[in-house]
């Protein structure tokens, strides 16, 4: 097991430069299967994920970053708005850019499970992003005015990119409000409904599903 005095000791070396945590972070979501945090990296700032559970790390802007593993050389790289990685227990990732980066963390509390979701569930249109015995990632996109098919969710979070006016419709007929505005970062349990996009702009949000 690595411990936090180890990961951040490794972080120094591998970057060459003393390590400086964001204090520009902001904790949205803690549960029995998640903890979610926001974290704005200043350029040069680290950002060194748990030690002891997997994350789902989803940027909210374009940028470059500098990436580390428990073992290994860094990897530099760029990274656009949207994009979904998944990272090991102890990852460091500093901003190498020129610019504020703006990350959403979001630590898998569980052991992980060995079922195999697949597309089982989404709907025709989502992009699925990546799945492991952690979690089941994917790419919601419902441009305005659309009605998706009835389709199903786990319990996840959802960060939204781009907002829009949602209305839920359930398997027993009920009608839920369920609009996003961007920004916002939200639990949702499991659910099977129909979604329409009422309002006049794309929605665009990343569902991350721990197991």
């Amino acid at each position: 097991m690595i411990n936090q005095k180890s990961v951040g000791l490794l972080v120094s070396i591998l970057f060459c430069v003393p390590m400086v945590l964001s204090a520009a972070s902001t904790e949205k979501i803690r549960n029995e299967k998640v903890v979610v945090v926001e974290q704005a990296l200043q350029p040069g700032e680290i950002m060194t994920l748990s030690p002891e559970h997997p994350s789902v790390v989803v940027y909210l802007d374009n940028g470059a970053i500098a990436k580390s593993g428990p073992i290994g050389k860094p990897q530099t790289t760029t990274v656009k708005r949207g994009e979904t990685d998944f990272e090991v227990q102890g990852a460091a990732i500093k901003n190498t850019g020129a610019a504020s980066l703006r990350i959403v963390r979001t630590e898998v509390l569980s052991n992980g499970s060995a079922v195999k979701w697949g597309r089982e569930g989404l709907a025709p249109d989502y992009d699925l992003l990546f799945e492991n015995q952690y979690a089941r990632a994917y790419n919601i996109k419902v441009t305005a005015g659309k009605t998706e098919p009835l389709h199903s969710h786990k319990d996840r979070v959802v960060i939204c990119l781009s907002g829009a006016e949602l209305q839920h419709e359930m398997a027993d007929g009920r009608r839920e409000v369920a609009t996003l505005k961007t920004g916002e970062i939200v639990w949702r349990k499991g659910v099977t409904h129909i979604g329409h996009n009422l309002g006049k702009t794309d929605l665009w949000a990343i569902a991350i599903e721990p197991k």
